[in-house]
Order: C-alpha cells, then sequence, then structure tokens
C-alpha cells in the first residue's frame, strides 16, 4: 500500500513539471526577435529593417551569451 502512494506521488509529480514545463517554456526565436524590435521601436530607435534586424540578432548573441 506504501508503494502505492510513492509511485502515485512520483506520477503527480511528472505530471506538475510536464505542465509547468509547457507553461514556462521559452519563446521560440522568431517571436523573441519580433519583441526586441517592438521594444526598440517603442523607445524610439528607428532603424531600417536589415539595420533592425542585425541589432536584434546582436542583442539575442547577448542575451543567449554567445559573441556576435
Amino acid at each position: 500500500m506504501k508503494n502505492l502512494g510513492v509511485l502515485a506521488a512520483f506520477i503527480g509529480g511528472a505530471i506538475a513539471g510536464a505542465a509547468l514545463g509547457i507553461l514556462f517554456a521559452p519563446e521560440k526565436g522568431d517571436e523573441t526577435r519580433h519583441r526586441i524590435a517592438d521594444l526598440l521601436r517603442s523607445k524610439g530607435i528607428k532603424l531600417g529593417k536589415g539595420e533592425m534586424e542585425k541589432l536584434v540578432d546582436e542583442i539575442a548573441s547577448e542575451i543567449k551569451g554567445e559573441e556576435a
């Protein structure tokens, strides 16, 4: 009977962990880049599309800890 309770707790924890993982999963890269570009525009940074994409890529690389 005790083993059944341990198994139920394990399964319940796995289900809760999976649900939280889905809820808090990071956004796709394109969505993140779009949000960064929108934030830059809202701060008054006006660049051409190519320049904006380059800047967003550099910022995304810095956030990920990569070198541009």
